[in-house]
């Protein structure tokens, strides 16, 4: 005896678009398991990506009002695929395009701190030479220098700048703040910060900053 799985055009499209929906997202999940185990190179594994998430995306919007969640689809027909809902539902992007974004971020957000530590670098240099010595006008620079070396992950944490503004932070504080720093300590403070400063710059480009 047949039976049918649908009794009209319109039933029978509803279950093809489910059946293509289970392929994608099967697809996407082996797809998913190869990129990551290396399996398959990252250009061909975008390109592949790429259409399968247009095809699910026209998909999920031709059946919205027959399949309003995409998870209760994978759990009515048991599907364990979080790799394919990750990348189809939550991502929307291949892993691959992921990463650049990432990266370029991190190299922006990078480049902006480097740009603040010299502006800082050169700002207290520049109040030393000024004669602006109370510890109410050193401290402040000092402190901003200090956070934003901290701030730049490719330093280590025994940079010369890091340490010799840490130790310099740590003696200011022992003064009152209408205190000035003498002539000596005055011209050694901007010894450290020029030497840091050096240091600094030929830290960056072994960064590959």
């Amino acid at each position: 005896m047949e039976v049918k799985l649908w009794n009209d055009k319109r039933e029978r499209e509803m279950y093809e678009n489910f059946a293509e929906l289970y392929a994608i997202i099967k697809a996407t999940e082996k797809l998913e398991k190869a990129y990551i185990r290396d399996i398959i190179p990252s250009s061909e594994y975008e390109t592949e990506c790429q259409k399968l998430i247009a095809h699910f995306k026209t998909l999920a919007s031709t059946l919205k009002g027959i399949v309003p969640s995409i998870e209760r689809f994978v759990d009515t027909y048991k599907m364990d695929c979080p790799a394919a809902i990750n990348r189809l539902v939550t991502s929307g992007v291949p892993a691959t395009v992921e990463h650049r974004a990432a990266a370029a971020a991190s190299a922006t957000t990078s480049a902006a701190i480097v740009a603040e530590c010299v502006q800082n670098f050169i700002t207290a240099m520049d109040s030393l030479k000024l004669n602006m010595v109370a510890v109410d006008q050193v401290h402040p620079l000092l402190s901003d220098l200090s956070a934003s070396l901290n701030k730049l992950s490719i330093l280590p944490p025994d940079f010369e700048g890091k340490t010799k503004m840490k130790d310099w932070i740590f003696r200011l504080s022992k003064m009152g703040a209408a205190d000035e720093l003498t002539e000596q300590q005055a011209r050694q403070l901007h010894f450290d910060l020029e030497s840091s400063y050096n240091s600094f710059m030929a830290v960056l480009p072994s960064a590959g900053t």
